[in-house]
C-alpha cells in the first residue's frame, strides 16, 4: 500500500476587529497585515471609516466624564493591571512585534518588558500629579489671601502613532493618558495595528472605562477628523516631520505633541574609551536596521583616533548578522518596506557616485540593507542631511571640539546628540552649545530611558514625552484663589 502523506494544516490567520466604546467591531474593510520579511500575510484587521471615527470621538467624550473623576488609586490599579497582563503575555506580543513590524525577536522582547516598565512608571506617576501652594499676601490690598495651583485633565486625546516602536510608542501615549484621567482615541500605523490591538484586549480587561480607550485603523483621509474636530483637546503625533508639522498646521486651537525624526550625531573625542565608543556606535546605527528616531547617523571623530575608531566599528558592523527576525541570533532585520530599502540603497549609491567611500555594506536583498558604513561624505549628501532611517552611519574626522559642535548643529533636526569624552569642560561647552532635545554623555544619541523627558527642536518636534512629562502635556493647571477675611 502506498504511503500517504499527511500535510500539516497551514496556521490559520486571525481577523481583528477595531475596538470603540468598549466594544469590538467587524463593520469595516478587510485590510491584510504583511511580514517585512518574506511578504506573508500574518493577520488581518478591520479598517474603520470615517463614520467610526466620529462615533470614536463621541465614545471618548462621553467616557471623559468619568475619567477625569477617577480617584489616582484606581487610575493606579489599571495601570498595575495592564503590565500586569502585558508581562503575562510576553511572547505572545513580542512574536506579534516580529511578525508586523519585522524587528528581531530579541529586541521585539526589550520592547514588550519596556512596555510594561511604562505602565508601572505611568502608575506611579498617577499618584503624584503635584500643584502648588501661592502665597498672595505680598501687596497691602491682597492681604489675607492664597492660592492652590491643581492639574486638570485636558480631555479627549488623539494618539496617532508610528510603525516602528509598535508597542512601545503606542503605551507612550496611552499609559500617560490613563494616569491623567484623560480618554483617547488612538490611530496606529497601517503596517503595524496588530500590538496595539492585543494592548486594547489588556486595557479593556483592566477595567478601564468604556471609551476610555478606542483603538481604530483608519485610513489617513478618515483619520484628519482626529486632526480638526474641536472636541479633541489634545494630539500627540510621533511620525514623519512632514506629516507633524501639517497635523498642527491644521489642529486649530487644540494642543500639539509632536516626537519627529532626526539624523543623530555622536562625537568622539580622542580621550574616549575608543572600543567601548564604538561598540555603542553599533548598537545604535544598526538596532532595528536603523529604524529609530534617535538611531546613530553621523559620527564624528576626533582626527588623532579616527584611524583606530574606525577600525573597530567596521569590525563590529561586519559582525552583525543579517536575516530572519524570527531567529535569537538575527541582529538586523527587514525594513519595514522594500520601497524603504530601495530608497536607502539609492542614497548610499548617490553618496558613492559623488565621492564617498565605501567601507563595508551597500547592497541589498528585498527589504534587507547591508549594514553599511560611509566616508568621506559632504554635509548636503542625503546620508547626513536628511533622516535615513536604515543600517547606515556616516563616519568623518575633526580638527577641533568647536569645529564637530557646529557640524552636528548643521542640521535642520535637534532630536538627542552623544558625546564620548572624559573632558568635563567639553562635555558642559556641548550641553550649552548644541541644539537639541537632550545630550547623552558618555554614550550614543540612541540612549532612552521610559521616565526622561524625550523630544527634540527644530524639525524634531514639540513638547516631551516621558511619563511625568506626557502627563503635564495631557493636563491643564487651575488656579484657585482664597480670600479668607
Amino acid at each position: 500500500m502506498a504511503e500517504m502523506t499527511i500535510v500539516p494544516a497551514e496556521t490559520p490567520v486571525a481577523t481583528h476587529g477595531f475596538f470603540i466604546d468598549g466594544r469590538w467591531m467587524e463593520d469595516g474593510d478587510m485590510v491584510e497585515v504583511r511580514s517585512p520579511f518574506d511578504g506573508s500575510v500574518v493577520g488581518r484587521v478591520i479598517q474603520a471609516r470615517r463614520e467610526h471615527a466620529e462615533a470614536a470621538i463621541a465614545a471618548a467624550v462621553k467616557a471623559f466624564g468619568t475619567t477625569r473623576r477617577l480617584p489616582a488609586f484606581e487610575r493606579q490599579r489599571v495601570l498595575r493591571r495592564v503590565a500586569g497582563a502585558i508581562a503575562e503575555r510576553r511572547e505572545e506580543f513580542s512574536r506579534t512585534i516580529v511578525q508586523e513590524a519585522g524587528k528581531p525577536i530579541k529586541l521585539a522582547r526589550i520592547e514588550v518588558d519596556r512596555t510594561v516598565f511604562i505602565f508601572n512608571v505611568a502608575a506611579e506617576e498617577a499618584t503624584r500629579i503635584y500643584g502648588e501652594y501661592l502665597p498672595l499676601d505680598w501687596q497691602e490690598f491682597t492681604a489675607g489671601r492664597w492660592g492652590i495651583v491643581k492639574r486638570f485633565p485636558l480631555g479627549p486625546i488623539a494618539g496617532i502613532t508610528p510603525f516602528n516602536f509598535p508597542l512601545h510608542l503606542v503605551a507612550h501615549k496611552v499609559a500617560p493618558a490613563i494616569a491623567a484621567g484623560c480618554s483617547m482615541v488612538l490611530k496606529p500605523a497601517p503596517q503595524t495595528p496588530l500590538s496595539s490591538l492585543l494592548l486594547a484586549e489588556c486595557i479593556q480587561q483592566a477595567g478601564w472605562p468604556d471609551g476610555g480607550l478606542n483603538v481604530l485603523p483608519l485610513s489617513n483621509d478618515d483619520a484628519s477628523l482626529l486632526v480638526t474636530d474641536e472636541r479633541i483637546k489634545l494630539i500627540s503625533f510621533t511620525g514623519s516631520v512632514p506629516v507633524g508639522w501639517d497635523i498642527k498646521r491644521r489642529a486649530g486651537k487644540k494642543k500639539v505633541a509632536l516626537e519627529l525624526g532626526g539624523n543623530a550625531g555622536a562625537i568622539v573625542h580622542s580621550d574616549a574609551d575608543l572600543s567601548y565608543a564604538a561598540d555603542r556606535c553599533v548598537t545604535g546605527g544598526f538596532g532595528y536596521a536603523g529604524q529609530t528616531c534617535i538611531s546613530v547617523q553621523r559620527i564624528l571623530v576626533e582626527h588623532s583616533v579616527y584611524g583606530k575608531f574606525t577600525d573597530l566599528l567596521v569590525e563590529g558592523v561586519k559582525k552583525l548578522k543579517t536575516g530572519d527576525p524570527m531567529e535569537e541570533s538575527t541582529d538586523v532585520g527587514p525594513l519595514i518596506r522594500e520601497s524603504d530599502a530601495v530608497r536607502v540603497t539609492s542614497w548610499i549609491e548617490e553618496a558613492v557616485r559623488s565621492g564617498a567611500h565605501l567601507l563595508c555594506g551597500g547592497g541589498r536583498k528585498a527589504s534587507i540593507v547591508n549594514p553599511t558604513v560611509l566616508t568621506s561624505t559632504k554635509p548636503e549628501m542625503k546620508v547626513n542631511c536628511q533622516e535615513i532611517f536604515g543600517p547606515v552611519v556616516t563616519v568623518e574626522p575633526y580638527q577641533n571640539f568647536d569645529e564637530a559642535l557646529r557640524r552636528i548643529n548643521n542640521s535642520n533636526y535637534g532630536l538627542q546628540a552623544g558625546l564620548f569624552t572624559r573632558d568635563v569642560k567639553l562635555l558642559f561647552q556641548a550641553y550649552d552649545e548644541l541644539e537639541v532635545g537632550a545630550l547623552i554623555a558618555g554614550d550614543i544619541p540612541s540612549f532612552r530611558i521610559d521616565q526622561m523627558p524625550y523630544g527634540g527642536v527644530k524639525d524634531s518636534g514639540l513638547g516631551r514625552e516621558g511619563l511625568r512629562y506626557a502627563i503635564e502635556e495631557m493636563t491643564e493647571p487651575k488656579l484657585l484663589v482664597m480670600n479668607v477675611r
